[in-house]
């Protein structure tokens, strides 16, 4: 059993990272083919077959360019990660956490370790999150510095105040907070209460 279900993971994985690949359409043009949402779906449906039970806990994106340069949204990397208990042997159990790593031609990588993922609260499929292209055009949008970094991330912080997940656009040194849910920008961790 064991095997049958190993063979219809490794199946779902190899289609879901072949369908990443860059295909002319009929006016010659290659279509951008890193669709974040679309590599989160079939994450997910990967991680169905491993254990029904998982949490989704971040989505990363990688810039081809620094957000504080000349940058269209083209994407070079995305990562999901997720969390699920493995079931070796009926007796015996981890809590695993799981990554998948696709890039921009088209190939991806799946890699475990076995642990908790940390200072995020779960995604849930019920909240209604703004897409990516939208977050990031909300960025360019707002009157906040553009941190010098190719990085974003769709995460819901775990912290002394709630908040809704976030899309963080930046680096350590300086961020975009941009709700998920209702669009509204911040400089900082909404999470966390501000600094009077």
């Amino acid at each position: 059993m064991k095997k049958v279900l190993f063979l219809m993971l490794s199946l779902v994985l190899f289609c879901s990272c072949n369908s990443c690949k860059n295909e002319k359409n009929d006016n010659g043009i290659i279509p951008d083919s890193m669709v974040v949402e679309n590599m989160i779906s079939t994450d997910k449906q990967a991680m169905y077959l491993i254990n029904k039970d998982y949490r989704w806990y971040e989505t990363m994106v990688l810039f081809n360019n620094y957000l504080d340069e000349e940058n269209d949204g083209s994407i070079a990397e995305v990562v999901n990660i997720f969390q699920a208990i493995k079931d070796y042997d009926g007796k015996s159990f981890d809590t695993m956490v799981y990554k998948f790593q696709h890039f921009a031609n088209g190939t991806c990588a799946v890699d475990s370790v076995a642990g908790f993922w940390i200072e995020d609260y779960p995604l849930v499929d019920s909240v209604k999150m703004i897409p990516f292209k939208q977050a990031f055009e909300l960025t360019n949008q707002v009157n906040l510095p553009k941190p010098h970094s190719r990085h974003a991330c769709l995460r819901n912080p775990i912290g002394p105040k709630e908040c809704n997940p976030q899309w963080v656009f930046g680096n350590l040194e300086s961020q975009i907070w941009i709700d998920a849910v209702d669009g509204t920008a911040k400089s900082s961790n909404p999470a966390f209460p501000e600094k009077k």
